[in-house]
């Protein structure tokens, strides 16, 4: 698949479909076992450190596996590596959904693996294939996409257990992988997608090394560290604040923890539509000022939770986004965007990883949530300031 096909329209808007198609694959698969917690723990006698790691592994090997995911984008080209993620998460979704504990802890392992192959493989494909007034907005899709994913597989898991058992209720993920699967074939061909096609070898080394290539880098590590960690803090334990804070029943506070995921759509999508009147500098600033409403607003204000929960959503969304973007953007080649890619979300997931335990276990020791919130605090600051500097850095360079 060259770019010069994909510049005309109608190939451009089949990919960007199937790019979508993907995106709801790529963080639904294990968002869906929240909802079923319970019923795992009845029906295999799993422990809490068992289930928490149901939720915990995929995170992980987003980090571990970037490396991994890398190679095989460089060895094995991008679209049989997208193919790879989609029968990852179909057999895994299958493997999970049809044994006891052992192959529900191997079934998530093969989903954390075949996300990692498409959290890498997806952005070169954007990349390459859009001509680069249109990357912006394809990114944008895709993220917004990643989200929708989450809400829909979140909102629609547990009542579909309650009618049919949470074994088919966590399969049903399975259906937007077969989606996906049957869609990506045809836009890229039958032959791209089951057979590697390495990239050359010319092309993996990528171009001269340009200066200051490595601290972008880890200016947007850091940035991408920061967002995923408040991310996956704010997730895990917003619902035993507003418990815990403002009285409210279990079913109410995750319901007002959901606008932290429904405006994650806003964010994804708002941020190329900003970038087309302002600078990528002015993105990140806007994404810092609402993410930052998060602790403060939470720590100074908590009754007017369902604000920040809002503007925090944009934040995420977009946050995530506007990396993205800037390294599609930023990287002088490829082989570049994968290799700095692979970095900074290997690093930066490592930390995400991190986040649900260090934020509860400091709730529990300092028995209250302002510290809690500081440390967010701190992490969201780490994102504002690392990614605003590193792309204003690398908008200069240009």
């Amino acid at each position: 698949m060259s770019a010069k096909v994909h510049a005309k329209a109608p190939s451009a808007w089949i990919l960007l479909v199937s790019i979508a198609l993907i995106a709801l694959n790529m963080r639904g698969p294990f968002v869906s076992v929240a909802p079923v917690v319970g019923l795992l723990r009845r029906d295999l006698g799993l422990s809490p450190v068992e289930l928490g790691l149901l939720t915990g592994i995929p995170v992980l090997c987003f980090s571990l596996a970037s490396p991994l995911a890398s190679m095989a984008g460089r060895r094995l080209g991008a679209e049989f590596a997208v193919m790879l993620t989609l029968i990852g998460v179909l057999a895994g979704v299958v493997l999970r959904s049809v044994a006891g504990g052992a192959m529900v802890m191997a079934g998530t392992v093969v989903i954390g693996v075949a996300i990692t192959i498409g959290n890498i493989a997806v952005p070169l494909i954007i990349r390459r294939d859009f001509e680069p007034r249109r990357q912006a907005g394809a990114m944008g899709i895709y993220t917004a996409a990643l989200n929708i994913g989450s809400f829909l597989t979140s909102v629609a898991t547990a009542p579909l257990a309650e009618l049919v058992g949470w074994r088919l209720a966590l399969a049903a993920s399975a259906l937007l992988a077969l989606a996906a699967i049957v869609f990506w074939i045809p836009t890229v061909g039958a032959h791209r997608a089951f057979v590697p096609a390495p990239v050359p070898a010319v092309e993996r080394a990528g171009g001269a090394q340009v200066a200051g290539v490595r601290w972008l880098t880890a200016g947007l590590t850091l940035g991408f560290a920061g967002q995923a960690f408040s991310y996956y803090g704010v997730t895990a334990w917003l619902p035993s604040f507003l418990s815990d804070e403002l009285a409210m029943g279990t079913a109410q506070a995750g319901a007002g923890s959901s606008l932290f995921q429904i405006f994650a759509i806003v964010g994804g999508l708002g941020v190329p539509l900003l970038a087309r009147f302002a600078s990528t500098t002015t993105v990140a600033v806007t994404l810092s000022a609402l993410w930052l409403t998060v602790p403060v607003g939470l720590l100074l204000a908590p009754g007017w939770w369902w604000l920040w929960s809002s503007l925090g959503g944009v934040a995420q969304g977009g946050g995530i986004t506007v990396i993205f973007i800037a390294i599609i953007k930023f990287a002088r080649d490829q082989a570049s965007a994968g290799k700095m890619s692979a970095v900074v979300q290997g690093v930066g997931y490592c930390f995400a990883a991190l986040a649900p335990t260090v934020v509860g276990y400091v709730h529990s020791v300092s028995g209250g949530w302002t510290v809690p919130l500081l440390v967010i605090l701190f992490s969201v600051l780490a994102f504002c300031v690392c990614t605003t500097l590193s792309v204003r850095w690398a908008a200069r360079q240009r």
